[in-house]
C-alpha cells in the first residue's frame, strides 16, 4: 500500500506519540459533560461581559484548526453538535517541569482531525469569542488520513471544498465531518420518524417486525433480489414489500399494526430511486380508504409540524412552496388524465388505450396490459404536474391486484396514491379480503408474467390460505420515508437523505 507524504508524516507522528508514553488509541472511557452547542447556548455573563457559569466543563472531539503562539495556542474543536474555540496554555496542561505534553504533543504531533478530550472553564476572549480555557488535555485518537481542507483567497472565494457527490456519498464519514450542514438533514430524518411513530402509537397501533428474507416476492409489482438458503436448499428473496405479512397479522387478530421497513427492489437507480429504501406501512381493521385519506393528512401535517420551524407546515423545494396542511385535493385517476390530456380512459379497452398512448406520444410495449398502459399514461402526462399534495383515487382493477373492488364504480378499485411535487409519496387501499377474488387477481398476474412482465406479482398460496380463514375489512397504506425526507429538507436527490446510498464499485 502506497502512502502520500501527509499520510507518512501522520504515521511518523503516531510512532512519536507512542515514544512519549502516550497511547494514541486509548481504551479508557472519557466522560463528557457538555457539547459545544450547549456551551454556546448556555453562556451567562455578568455586567462586564465575563462568563459567570460553566466553570467546569469536559468535552471531546476533533481538532479542526490550530494557531500556535509560543507558550499558548488557540484551536477549534468539533464535536457532534458543532465547533468551539479552545485556548491552550503550556503551563496549564503541563504544570510541572516536563512540558512534552504541550511542546511535543500539542505543538508538533497533533494533526488536524485527531481526537482529544479537554477539561476547563468557559470564558470570552478579547474579541468576544466564547472559548474553553483548557486545564487538562487527553489524547483520544489519531487520524491517519488528512481531512479535506477548504481554503479562502483574498476575495473570500472558497477552494478545495469537499463537494463532489461521488466522493461525498462514497465517503459519508468524511462528508459528515467537513460539511456539518449535512448532519441536519439526517437529524430531521430522525425527528420525522420519531414524530410518525408517536402519531401511530397514539392511534393505538402496534409496531411489529416482519421477515426481510421471504420465500415469495409478494406485495408489490417489482423485480426482487434473489439469493439461496443453503440449509433449506430453497431460493429466497429480499422483500419488495411487507404488505402480505402485515395483513397476516390483521387476520391473526391485531386491529392495527405498523412497521418501518427496509425494502429492496432490483431496479434502476436515479435521483429518486435507490435499490434499498425505507417505507412505513400500517394496516387498520374495520377502516376503508376514505378513513385512510383523512388519517394520512393528519399524520403528515403532524409530522411536518414536528420538524418544521415554529410548527410550520410549508416547505420550499425548487422555488415552490408546498403546504402539507390538510385537506388535500382528491381527484380520480380518470379525471386527472382527462384534466391534463383531454383523453377519456373510462371504459377504454387495451386497444383503445394503446391508441390513446400513441396520440399522447407515450412509449408502451406489447408486454403491457390495460393497467400498465394507464399507469404509463398517467406517469408521463399527469404526475409531474401535481405539485401540492393530491390524492389520486379510484384506480383500474388491473393496476391493483391487492385492492378491494370499488363499492359503486364498475372496473375500479378503492385505492389512492398521494402525489407531491410530481412524485408518489404514499399508496393506500381498501384491502382486498375476498380470497376467491384474490386468487383470480393473482392468476391474472401470472398471465402478465407469461407475457414478459418482469414486475408481475407471484402466486402466494399461504397468503391465500390465510385469507380463507377470514380477514376483516381493512385499510392499509405505505409511505416512502426517503422521498418525504427529500421534500422536507429541500433535497433533489435521494442520495442526500441516505447515509450510505448504493454506489457503483470503486475503481
Amino acid at each position: 500500500m502506497e502512502f502520500t507524504d501527509q499520510e507518512l508524516t501522520r504515521r511518523d507522528n503516531l510512532a512519536k506519540i507512542r515514544a512519549l508514553g502516550i497511547e494514541p488509541f486509548p481504551a479508557a472511557a472519557f466522560p463528557v459533560t457538555h457539547l459545544a452547542a450547549d456551551i454556546l447556548a448556555q453562556v451567562e455573563e455578568d455586567g462586564e461581559g465575563k462568563v459567570t457559569n460553566l466553570q467546569d466543563v469536559t468535552l471531546a472531539g476533533r481538532i479542526m484548526s490550530q494557531r500556535i503562539m509560543g507558550k499558548a495556542a488557540f484551536a477549534n474543536l468539533q464535536d457532534s453538535s458543532g465547533r468551539i474555540q479552545l485556548y491552550v496554555s503550556r503551563d496549564d496542561i503541563a504544570p510541572g517541569e516536563d512540558k512534552a505534553l504541550y511542546n511535543d504533543l500539542f505543538k508538533k504531533l497533533i494533526d488536524l482531525g485527531d481526537f482529544v478530550g479537554v477539561k476547563g472553564f468557559v470564558f470570552k476572549t478579547r474579541t468576544g469569542e466564547i472559548s474553553v480555557h483548557v486545564k487538562e488535555l487527553t489524547f483520544l485518537g489519531k487520524s491517519l488520513r488528512p481531512l479535506p481542507s477548504p481554503k479562502k483567497d483574498e476575495e473570500g472565494k472558497v477552494y478545495d471544498e469537499f463537494k463532489d457527490p461521488e466522493l461525498r456519498y462514497r465517503m459519508r464519514y468524511v462528508d459528515l465531518t467537513v460539511n456539518p450542514k449535512v448532519k441536519e438533514t439526517f437529524r430531521k430524518r430522525s425527528r420525522l420518524i420519531t414524530a410518525m411513530r408517536q402519531f401511530l402509537d397514539d392511534l393505538g397501533l402496534m409496531e411489529v417486525e416482519t421477515p426481510v428474507l421471504q420465500p415469495i416476492h409478494g406485495g408489490a409489482a417489482a423485480r426482487p433480489f434473489k439469493t439461496h438458503h443453503n440449509t433449506l436448499d430453497v431460493p429466497m428473496y429480499l422483500r419488495i414489500a411487507n404488505e402480505l405479512y402485515l395483513k397476516r397479522l390483521i387476520i391473526g387478530g391485531f386491529d392495527g399494526v405498523y412497521e418501518f421497513a427496509k425494502i429492496f427492489r432490483n431496479e434502476g437507480m436515479d435521483r429518486t430511486h435507490n435499490p434499498e429504501f425505507t417505507m412505513v406501512e400500517f394496516y387498520v381493521a374495520y377502516k376503508d380508504y376514505n378513513w385512510m385519506m383523512d388519517t394520512c393528512e393528519q399524520l403528515l401535517e403532524h409530522s411536518v409540524r414536528a420538524i418544521g420551524d415554529g410548527g410550520r407546515t410549508e416547505v420550499t423545494i425548487d422555488g415552490k412552496t408546498i403546504d402539507f396542511k390538510g385537506p388535500y385535493r382528491r381527484l380520480t385517476m380518470a379525471d386527472a388524465i382527462r384534466e391534463h390530456t383531454g383523453e377519456d380512459i373510462d371504459g377504454a379497452d387495451e386497444t383503445e388505450l394503446r391508441a390513446i398512448a400513441e396520440r399522447l406520444d407515450v412509449h408502451v410495449d406489447k408486454t403491457m396490459g390495460r393497467g400498465k398502459l394507464i399507469d404509463e399514461i398517467f406517469g408521463e402526462c399527469v404526475e409531474a404536474s401535481l405539485i401540492q399534495p393530491t390524492f389520486i383515487t379510484d384506480y383500474p382493477v388491473e393496476m391493483s391486484p391487492l385492492t378491494k373492488k370499488h363499492r359503486s364504480k364498475e372496473g375500479l378499485v378503492e385505492r389512492f396514491e398521494l402525489i407531491v411535487n410530481g412524485k408518489e409519496l404514499a399508496n393506500a387501499y381498501s384491502e382486498l379480503n375476498d380470497p376467491i377474488d384474490q386468487r383470480a387477481r393473482f392468476e391474472e398476474q401470472l398471465q402478465l408474467a407469461q407475457r414478459g412482465d418482469a414486475e408481475a406479482m407471484a402466486m402466494d398460496e399461504d397468503f391465500l390460505r390465510a385469507l380463507e380463514y377470514g380477514m376483516p375489512p381493512t385499510a392499509g397504506i405505505g409511505i416512502g420515508i426517503d422521498r418525504l425526507v427529500m421534500l422536507l429538507t429541500g433535497q433533489k436527490s435521494i442520495q442526500e437523505v441516505l447515509f450510505f446510498p448504493q454506489m457503483k464499485p470503486e475503481r
